[in-house]
């Protein structure tokens, strides 16, 4: 029996996982921190139900009934008002970059058309490239609409406000509401969710695919024992690197190509902007995490830490970046933390190029921002390379 399984051979077999395990430090950070993370972004950072979402106004009426309006939607904890546009093109042009979310327009004779009983109409243009984001605010303007000119309607003009007193004192509904809310749901008005992954799906692919590949391309090399081959040859640190990472950015335009093919193909998901755009900030994108791809592979020490290191900046990339959850409806701290992510301005370019039809000018900020990454990864790769090297 003592042949066929030995209780001491086993605990010392035990004990040297144990012992491997403690001088791993990056494997037993990642066993502990995974969890913690998961936990705090879930229970604290995603929210399904966004609030004090950014809104313009444009208002060609200024009285008191539209003083009572904008009062209306920001007591409504929806909508957090960021400024007045300067005419329809500002609106736009704050919709198709992301400034704002909401759009409130209050025509040049709304107050007139109210105190005649003609129920004007104000309008509510909203960004629905995602859904989930707009949905919970835009219920909430259809009901406001009914109860917010209840105390400004008073008097003679009191039948207008289609309400009636209940014994605590509250409003109820009686009609329709003395004016009408239109809402034009702009770049997905059917709300359809394929819409707003598709596209995201293009970023979460090239994130993981790419960070994962060049993470494990010097570690691999270090393992096999090549590494001492590329040293003992006349390349540069530089060389090496970009010599790397070449086939990866090939490897990457193919992987976009593929989906965006099928995401028109199967999904119907348009394609408003110039492929020209969409081609060079994927390019950008590729390059941004090929150098964080290359940063890890050149602090780990093996193929495991590189992968554990590659899925500990997944987790965050996906959580945090607007994919699976509306982007605004995180804390401050959350969306902080997400700037940081290169997949965050990737996914607003995406989905701006092939929804809205963003151009080049549009997306300058975001194609500023991968630049940055671009640049600070590589300067954090190169130093760490030559170290390696060294």
């Amino acid at each position: 029996m003592s042949d066929w399984f030995s209780i001491s051979r086993w605990l010392g077999i035990v004990g040297k996982e144990f012992i491997q395990l403690r001088r791993d430090r990056l494997t037993f950070g990642m066993i502990v921190g995974i969890p913690v993370i998961q936990l705090i972004l879930f229970g604290f950072a995603i929210n399904s139900d966004p609030k004090n979402l950014p809104t313009a106004v444009l208002v060609a009426d200024r009285s008191e009934f539209s003083r009572s309006i904008i009062a209306g939607l920001r007591n409504s904890s929806y909508f957090q008002f960021i400024g007045e546009a300067r005419d329809e093109d500002d609106a736009d042009h704050m919709l198709a970059t992301g400034e704002a979310q909401f759009v409130l327009s209050i025509p040049p004779d709304f107050s007139q058309r109210l105190v005649r009983g003609e129920r004007p109409a104000v309008l509510i243009e909203a960004d629905a490239t995602d859904p989930v984001a707009t949905g919970n605010a835009l219920s909430a303007v259809q009901q406001l609409a009914q109860t917010v000119l209840a105390r400004d309607l008073t008097g003679p003009l009191a039948p207008l406000a289609g309400t009636a007193p209940t014994s605590a004192g509250n409003p109820l509904p009686t009609s329709p509401g003395p004016f009408e809310v239109r809402i034009h749901a702009r770049y997905n008005p059917e709300a359809i969710t394929a819409y707003n992954i598709v596209p995201g799906l293009m970023g979460v692919i090239l994130t993981m695919t790419m960070v994962m590949m060049t993470g494990l391309a010097i570690t691999r090399e270090r393992e096999r024992g090549t590494m001492e081959n590329l040293i003992a040859t006349p390349a540069t640190a530089l060389e090496v690197m970009t010599g790397k990472i070449v086939p990866y950015i090939l490897i990457g335009l193919l992987q976009v190509t593929i989906v965006l093919t099928l995401a028109q193909w199967l999904f119907g998901v348009p394609m408003l902007g110039g492929y020209a755009t969409l081609y060079l900030s994927v390019l950008l994108f590729i390059a941004a995490n090929l150098m964080l791809g290359l940063t890890i592979s050149s602090i780990a020490q093996n193929q495991l830490q590189a992968m554990q290191m590659t899925f500990f900046f997944f987790l965050p990339s996906i959580l945090l970046s607007g994919f699976m959850f509306p982007f605004r409806g995180m804390p401050g701290w959350a969306q902080a933390i997400g700037e940081v992510l290169p997949l965050t301005h990737f996914l607003r370019i995406v989905r701006a190029v092939m929804l809205k039809g963003a151009d080049f000018q549009a997306i300058t900020v975001e194609i500023a921002a991968l630049v940055i990454f671009i640049f600070a990864y590589a300067a954090l790769a190169l130093m760490r390379f030559r170290r390696t090297l060294d």
